[in-house]
């Protein structure tokens, strides 16, 4: 069976005037259809340049990715992404920001009536139908970070993207996204790749971790399996066995056999 993401012998370096930097080397991946995978690496590894590759946000220096057996070479709809900052627009409210996503995907598919439903399915999906009227300003950054992804899912896209999407919130809201997604991902099935610098939470959110060496010419050094039964909860998992040994093998990768450039100088 062929694998739904595979990503192959990509490198990837970017120019400026007659010096070139090579930013990833041989990156191999494969991901099965369903599949949570965080990656995760010090600060100047490539992490975000490896997910704007399979977004088709940028373009590959050599080597190839291919989705669901077609080559990716540009942006689509099938592959949503979501960002630290949430992006929305802000004159636009929460309803208009995740409808302008249904629109521009499903003007041909779904009538107005069911892009409506649609829209507001997915407001439900991250509980956000009470501030469906509310614009950007007026909602928390936990809330902006819900309609970014509402705006994402509603695309149904075969890959869901996340950068860093709970990076810039404080611990309590991060902890509420986690679960949520933990939740959504659970109901949908849906294929997710996140970028991450927290080790807690590639642990618990994540089926395989991705493990990038210190860059420049970045690749992967190890993979991880985490073989923790779902559904997930964080307090029971504080103390189980195999997150604990999860935790240390990402803990060891990061901090002992490829430590960050700025301790490595200490």
């Amino acid at each position: 069976m062929l694998p739904f993401l595979k990503v192959e012998q990509v490198n990837k370096s970017f120019a400026r005037g007659a010096a070139t930097t090579e930013v990833l080397r041989n990156i191999n991946l494969t991901i099965s259809r369903g599949e949570y995978v965080s990656i995760i690496g010090h600060s100047g590894c490539g992490k975000s340049t490896l997910l704007n590759l399979i977004a088709g946000l940028a373009k590959i220096t050599t080597g190839g990715i291919i989705l669901d057996n077609r080559e990716v070479n540009e942006p689509g709809p099938d592959r949503a992404v979501v960002f630290q900052n949430h992006s929305l627009l802000p004159w636009l409210t929460t309803y208009q920001n995740v409808k302008l996503a249904v629109d521009k995907v499903f003007s041909q598919s779904k009538s107005r009536s069911e892009r409506h439903t649609w829209t507001m399915h997915n407001l439900e999906l991250v509980q956000m139908v009470h501030a469906k009227d509310k614009l950007p300003a007026e909602i928390s950054g936990g809330m902006k970070q819900r309609v970014g992804i509402a705006r994402a899912l509603a695309m149904e896209p075969k890959v869901l993207l996340l950068d860093e999407p709970f990076g810039a919130l404080d611990a309590l809201t991060r902890a509420h996204l986690q679960d949520s997604v933990m939740q959504i991902h659970a109901r949908l099935g849906n294929t997710v790749i996140m970028i991450t610098h927290d080790v807690d939470e590639a642990v618990l959110l994540s089926d395989r971790i991705v493990m990038m060496t210190n860059g420049p010419s970045a690749t992967i050094g190890e993979v991880l399996d985490v073989p923790l039964p779902r559904p997930r909860k964080r307090l029971e998992l504080s103390s189980d066995p195999t997150y604990l040994r999860s935790r240390e093998a990402v803990m060891r990768f990061l901090y002992e056999r490829h430590r960050a450039p700025s301790l490595q100088a200490a």
